[in-house]
């Protein structure tokens, strides 16, 4: 039997957020990042937990993964910046410093 690493897992993961959602011709497939970081997120917890669901829909081996293996939190960065980090099997994306 196959198994998929975790390289292949973060390959996945990285293409996904680098295509623009309805990327493919017939499929919603890919991520909107740009109307994610363009809102307030963690006052409302259905943006963040709808973006996740997307990334599961679209990825489906990540829901193989335990509980809580996906994850999108924010991480201060100075006084005036934040930074959006989605965190996958334990590996980290930030989302504020993709070239989107």
């Amino acid at each position: 039997m196959a198994q998929v690493t975790g390289d292949e897992i973060q390959r996945m993961v990285r293409h996904w957020l680098e295509v623009p959602e309805n990327g493919y011709l017939g499929s919603s497939y890919g991520s909107n990042i740009r109307a994610l970081l363009q809102r307030p997120q963690f006052g409302d917890r259905r943006r963040v937990d709808a973006f996740i669901a997307k990334l599961k829909r679209d990825v489906p081996v990540l829901q193989a993964l335990p509980a809580g293996s996906v994850s999108l939190f924010a991480q201060p960065k100075g006084v005036d910046e934040m930074h959006i980090v989605l965190s996958v099997a334990g590996r980290d994306y930030n989302l504020s410093e993709l070239d989107i």
